[in-house]
């Protein structure tokens, strides 16, 4: 069996995941009775978009001293949301003045975020990372789906490696909050990249495909997905307000629903492809049904709604106590009776 563990984008609801994250690893720690226990050793295969990807790449960056081991634990990832997030979405009156009224294409200067993410990341490569995966972002001069691929940096060197701390910020260029990243290879060919969420802010379907086409011999009844939401947005928006509006000032919005559809459609097909395939069981989706209880734009990282997502984050966790538990042993089973896996040698060939 072949475990993927796919995390959407969110922005500040990255909380969510995290703290689901956070739990699972408690309990791999308690069931395995290795205190040093991490997310990465349970997983063959990660995939992320936007926040999601800043998650993966957190838990799988190797550690300075010890680097066939994770740098941070699930709550050292988390921490990054909790202590950096106000930080990250702040912007002065004037320069929400001037976004509201379109006089800047972008809400939020990149310098705060850029900043938080050399501190975490220092000069880490994406192919120094612990285990395969991919991170998600769009190349708006090619016009194209651009992947950081794990084992394409580690193959191809130079030229498809990047600074994790680039990675991240590319993947979370999202439009209208952030701008542009414009982002370098170790061997200075430049991507002009956004926030892979236009395409995939459910990455499952992506990494699904990655795998099995990097093992020809597996098939859909021998992978296991854990997919991890950051909330399904009931929020409705009134069409005349829509109508009067400038584009400007609907953007956001029409960013809040092009991410949920494409995120709800990807569940939706996986969904079908492992009950077509009788193996449902097989595909984990774990969001919350709905964020009323929070603010749940992108940006709405005030003290107090982080706390709100805290809370929610914890209520998911008890929701869902006895599936994490059931997974944590299965987890744990697989690992003890596991043979080492093959290398991903077919992930190398893709551009």
């Amino acid at each position: 069996m072949k475990r993927i563990l796919s995390i959407d984008g969110g922005g500040i609801r990255g909380i969510i995941p995290g703290m689901l994250l956070a739990a699972l690893e408690r309990r791999l720690k308690r069931i395995s009775d290795n205190p040093d226990a991490a997310i990465v050793d349970f997983f063959d295969f990660f995939a992320g978009t936007s926040t999601g990807g800043i998650l993966i790449c957190l838990l799988l960056c190797p550690d300075d001293q010890n680097p066939s081991r994770p740098k941070f634990s699930a709550k050292e990832a988390l921490d990054i949301y909790v202590t950096h997030g106000s930080d990250i979405f702040k912007a002065g009156f004037f320069r929400r003045l001037m976004a509201r009224f379109g006089l800047l294409s972008e809400r939020y200067p990149s310098t705060a975020l850029e900043h938080v993410l050399e501190a975490y990341f220092g000069d880490t490569k994406l192919s120094e990372l612990l285990k395969p995966c991919i991170v998600t972002a769009y190349n708006i001069e090619l016009r194209k789906t651009h992947f950081f691929r794990q084992q394409t940096a580690i193959v191809r060197g130079d030229p498809r490696d990047f600074y994790l701390r680039d990675v991240c910020r590319a993947t979370s260029a999202a439009p209208t909050y952030f701008s542009v990243a414009e982002t370098y290879s170790m061997s200075g060919t430049r991507y002009p990249l956004l926030d892979g969420g236009v395409f995939a802010p459910n990455p499952s379907m992506s990494a699904l495909v990655e795998v099995t086409q990097a093992f020809n011999e597996t098939k859909i009844n021998d992978i296991s997905i854990l997919s991890l939401g950051t909330g399904r947005s009931r929020k409705a928006y009134d069409y005349e307000h829509f109508k009067k509006s400038r584009a400007i000032a609907i953007g956001p919005a029409l960013i809040d629903i092009m991410m949920s559809g494409a995120a709800e459609s990807s569940d939706f097909f996986l969904q079908q492809l492992y009950k077509s395939a009788g193996k449902a069981n097989q595909y984990i989706r774990i969001e919350p049904a709905n964020l009323h209880s929070i603010r749940e734009e992108l940006d709405a990282a005030s003290h107090s709604n982080i706390q709100k997502l805290i809370a929610l984050g914890d209520r998911m966790v008890s929701e869902n106590d006895d599936l994490l538990n059931t997974l944590a042993a299965q987890l744990v089973n697989e690992r003890a009776h596991s043979q080492p896996k093959s290398p991903w040698r077919f992930l190398s060939v893709k551009s």
